[in-house]
């Protein structure tokens, strides 16, 4: 341990405490962002000029700059800002007729917001790994870490209260995995089931004899899981109180056996355990992580477990830090059957496949051949493409477009694909380009459709959203929802009623960008099942983008994608770092973004490239102890 590192437990009882009340952590993000050049510049020609429609009474496109107080704040929303600067570039905003600021103010305006945005391309921000002070295990990552620590596959975390998405948009937010009172009683049951169903020689793996007691015995016991509960080499006095608990309950007449395995759910409910700790050291600025807090790091991000026996080893002669080293572990932990947890949890809630099992409700009389078996098929197919996309260190454009996919009979007969038996998914080469990549998954095309249709905003929505990374604002209040169902209404179809509420100004801008991608996959009905005609009439896939470009079908539009890969493999990348760092990204891991995408790109997009740099990242081996106070201008 670090000279100048406290440990936890010691320097920091409180946390523990209020983290089981339930309250909130201070510091965990960057403190109070002070006034600066923004408020008296730039925030009176934005208050002027742009607060009526964008502002906290009236937010026009879903932007309202009231929240922006200083160039932090600014540094937060790049995508709008640069937004922002093309229109004020070329004179769109504000609109023809409204009160307009003068050249001066446009051009100073304009200067700024260009400065603050080449702070963030050219990485002049001062570097910043981020904090998150203290990370629970997740549901998955104790199930995970209780199979690999006591040889238990029961789940016990399944009877645990359920997680919701953090900043990261997945489960292992560090943010929101918050200590409910109802989950330290559950912990403390959990821990005598696991230990009940733990086999017998996993934990007596060492007995008393001639030469040792049985005191000993349980010693040793007690230190060895120690070591692996809590991820690191423990200390004497945290083995000594183990001890004591054994010592306390054979005193009090337990049996042999009964008394080690008090003393070891003492250790199941430590937060050293419930914790992935990270020691803080003094001074405020940032420093590298140990070993074996990296190693807790890597086989969480790709394992939801604790390090195994080659990780620790290396982390005691301090190795793992080292660039070959790390690279050489990705590999090795991808290949493990154990990284299987890693395409369902990250690919899972990437892809909000997830919900296909709660949000997803086919009207059962329209579509019959949706069962839950064939729900099943779908998810699984979308887990075990990713998973063999990362296995097999393939291109990761072939989430976009690929010509084979995952299915069993079930969803071979949806797909209307030949010669595939049993419930077991094959890997099958698809006949035609319409089908290949996420676009064309059946799970995909489920949940972004309503019981009784398919719905062409909430699939272009979800192509924004989780392909490229660029959500549309959301909808403003009381707009008028669309019937139910696909059938024409006086004599107009959905795509005619879709264009026809386009019409409306307020709903335009967004609805430019959303309704051409989903009418593109149009020929899919809401299982996913190919399709030529809708309620009698033809199906209409074209669409024209914004820019004017015109494309028709899913076949086309994947083409369309793959000529804005760049913005797909910079969504992904800070989607799959905000998961591996369990924190949602802030402003100043922009440039570690930026610098990872570029070498994904230089490297033929290979997903082994992508999972390496994210490793080898200075946000995902360093951290700070304090926040870094924001820039002044």
């Amino acid at each position: 341990m670090n000279k100048h590192s406290k440990p936890w437990h010691k320097a920091r009882p409180w946390i523990f405490v209020a983290l089981a009340c339930g309250f909130g952590l201070p510091g965990a993000r960057a403190g109070a962002l002070p006034q600066d050049a923004f408020s008296k510049e730039i925030r009176p020609v934005l208050d002027q000029y742009c607060a009526k429609c964008h502002g906290p009474l009236k937010t026009k496109g879903g932007i309202n700059f009231a929240p922006f107080t200083n160039s932090v704040s600014v540094y937060r929303d790049p995508v709008l800002w640069r937004k922002a600067v093309t229109k004020l570039r070329e004179n769109e905003m504000p609109p023809e007729g409204k009160p307009q600021p003068t050249p001066e103010q446009r051009t100073n305006l304009v200067q700024w917001i260009d400065a603050r945005l080449k702070d963030l391309d050219e990485g002049r921000l001062p570097k910043d790994p981020g904090r998150v002070l203290i990370h629970r295990l997740s549901r998955t990552e104790y199930n995970c870490t209780i199979r690999d620590l006591f040889g238990v596959d029961s789940k016990p975390a399944d009877k645990f209260p359920s997680e919701g998405g953090g900043g990261g948009g997945f489960d292992n937010d560090a943010d929101t995995l918050f200590i409910p009172p109802i989950l330290m009683e559950r912990y403390l049951a959990a821990a005598g089931e696991v230990l009940e169903q733990a086999p017998h020689e996993t934990i007596f793996f060492t007995k008393s004899g001639l030469l040792t007691s049985e005191r000993a015995a349980a010693r040793k016991i007690i230190e060895h899981f120690a070591f692996l509960a809590f991820r690191r080499p423990t200390e004497g006095d945290e083995v000594d109180r183990l001890a004591g608990l054994y010592d306390r309950a054979r005193q009090n007449g337990k049996a042999y056996e009964p008394a080690v395995k008090s003393a070891l759910a003492a250790l199941l409910v430590s937060p050293n355990f419930l914790f992935r700790i990270e020691h803080d050291q003094d001074g405020a600025e940032p420093f590298r992580i140990n070993d074996y807090e990296l190693a807790s790091r890597l086989s969480y991000f790709l394992w939801s477990s604790m390090p195994d026996q080659e990780l620790f080893q290396l982390a005691a002669n301090r190795r793992l830090h080292e660039a070959k080293t790390l690279e050489q572990q990705v590999h090795r932990l991808l290949l493990d059957p154990k990284s299987k947890v890693f395409s369902d949890n990250f690919a899972g809630q990437w892809l909000r496949v997830r919900e296909l099992k709660s949000s997803a409700q086919p009207d059962p009389n329209k579509f019959p051949a949706y069962t839950p078996a064939l729900r099943n098929a779908m998810y699984r197919e979308v887990i075990e493409f990713f998973d063999g996309l990362v296995r097999q260190d393939r291109s990761l454009l072939e989430l976009l477009a690929a010509n084979y996919t995952f299915v069993n009979e079930d969803l071979a007969k949806l797909y209307g694909l030949d010669g595939v038996k049993g419930d077991a998914l094959q890997r099958v080469t698809l006949p035609d380009e319409n089908r290949g990549g996420v676009l064309g998954m059946g799970a995909v095309l489920t949940l972004t459709s309503y019981p009784l249709r398919t719905s062409p905003v909430l699939r272009g929505k979800w192509v924004l959203e989780q392909v490229l990374g660029t959500p549309p604002p959301p909808p403003p209040p009381l707009v008028k929802s669309l019937p139910p169902n696909d059938k024409p209404v006086d004599g107009l179809s959905l795509r005619q009623r879709l264009e026809a509420h386009r019409k409306n100004p307020e709903c335009a801008g967004c609805h430019q960008r959303m309704d051409p991608l989903g009418f593109a996959l149009e020929n899919f009905d809401a299982i996913g099942q190919w399709r030529t005609n809708i309620s009698g009439q033809p199906v209409d896939s074209s669409g024209v983008l914004p820019g004017g470009e015109k494309f028709e079908g899913p076949a086309e539009l994947k083409k369309i994608l793959l000529k804005h890969k760049e913005d797909f493999v910079r969504n992904l990348t800070e989607k799959m770092l905000a998961y591996a760092l369990g924190r949602g990204l802030e402003y100043y891991d922009m440039p570690t973004v930026k610098e990872i995408s570029q070498t994904v790109a230089r490297n033929d997009y290979r997903s082994s490239v992508l999972i390496a740099e994210i490793v080898k990242s200075y946000p995902f081996q360093f951290r700070r102890t304090e926040p870094i106070q924001s820039a002044s201008n």
